[in-house]
């Protein structure tokens, strides 16, 4: 694609499978308490390769690997493949990560096993006791007309941030555009991989490949809330986009909220997750936060009930698209 950044983090591939290489997690003590994501900084060095060169990206989905090695969506969850890895540059020490660690409490095992699945109830649980169902058969089915809606207003290289079980990816690979989805849950990644899409799993707060190189980012299905602090989250996602990069966003129905509160992922059976911070954003409030960390909005608009913000990072010469527009259903 014209301008969009090429492959050089190389995501490797067992011959005659559509899987990624594996290699031992980091070991951990297993505990949903233990929110640094096994594999974090191990492969970290990628930024060093992505800072010099072209970004890793993935071939459209109908040229991947298709040899039936099993790693169809109906195949066996359990024998998924491990989470797609960098290679790392011999000797390199791994950096620390840039933000809280805690933003890997969705590695916990009602989020792992809902996504290994596909199928709920699962939730977002307060303190208070308040639960936010979340929409697992959704997210583990095809990108439906409202996400390829979205996904057409993508330009060059897409970085999806808290990818989940792969819908976006591996849609994005079908229309053509390189792509990389990043998560903290081994589940999620291994089931993106499992699709035919590239998946690392990362915190979007640590090294990534291709830092300021990106086209698009996404923060779908919630995860304008990770890290439970907006502004925070902006400001890195600002660091991983080219100048004049485009962020979209969705947010919350109700244009009022603007919320940071401490949850834990919980079943039906009340199975739980270590509690984390998240935020809870319409989008009134993204546009507030995104306006004092010196972004642009250039669009927003509702589909089948979603809301949806498109922003823009400030270009070389420190300008900034302007102008907005609403759609509405």
């Amino acid at each position: 694609m014209s301008g969009a950044p090429e492959l050089t983090t190389r995501i490797g591939r067992q011959p005659g499978t559509g899987a990624a290489r594996s290699r031992p997690a980091e070991q951990t003590d297993g505990s949903p308490s233990d929110t640094r994501p096994p594999n974090a900084g191990a492969d970290a060095d990628a930024d060093a390769e992505a800072a010099s060169g072209p970004i890793a990206l993935r071939r459209p989905a109908a040229e991947a690997d298709s040899s039936g090695s099993g790693t169809g969506i109906d195949a066996p969850w359990r024998h998924a493949p491990s989470p797609a890895t960098v290679r790392r540059r011999p000797g390199a020490a791994p950096p620390a990560p840039l933000a809280p660690a805690d933003d890997g409490t969705w590695s916990a095992d009602p989020y792992a096993y809902a996504l290994r699945t596909g199928r709920g109830p699962l939730f977002l649980r307060r303190a208070d006791g308040w639960l936010l169902l979340l929409e697992v058969e959704r997210w583990c089915a095809e990108a439906d007309a409202v996400d390829l809606e979205v996904l057409r207003r993508c330009e060059g290289a897409v970085l999806d941030v808290g990818c989940g079980p792969g819908r976006l990816v591996v849609a994005l690979g079908a229309l053509g555009l390189p792509v990389l989805g990043i998560d903290v849950s081994e589940a999620a990644v291994a089931r993106t991989v499992a699709l035919g899409g590239q998946a690392l799993r990362r915190s979007v707060f640590e090294p990534l490949p291709a830092e300021g190189r990106w086209g698009t980012a996404l923060l779908l299905d919630g995860n304008v809330g990770i890290g439970g602090d907006p502004r925070t989250l902006l400001d890195r996602m600002a660091q991983l986009l080219a100048p004049g990069g485009l962020l979209i966003a969705e947010t919350l129905p109700d244009p009022d909220v603007d919320e940071r509160v401490r949850v834990h992922v919980t079943d039906a059976r009340g199975a739980a997750g270590s509690p984390f911070p998240w935020a809870r954003l319409g989008t009134p409030a993204l546009l507030r936060h995104a306006r004092h960390a010196g972004w642009r909005a250039v669009d927003q608009w509702t589909a089948g009930g979603r809301c949806f913000v498109a922003l823009r990072t400030r270009s070389r010469d420190g300008s900034a698209v302007t102008g907005s527009r609403t759609t509405k259903e």
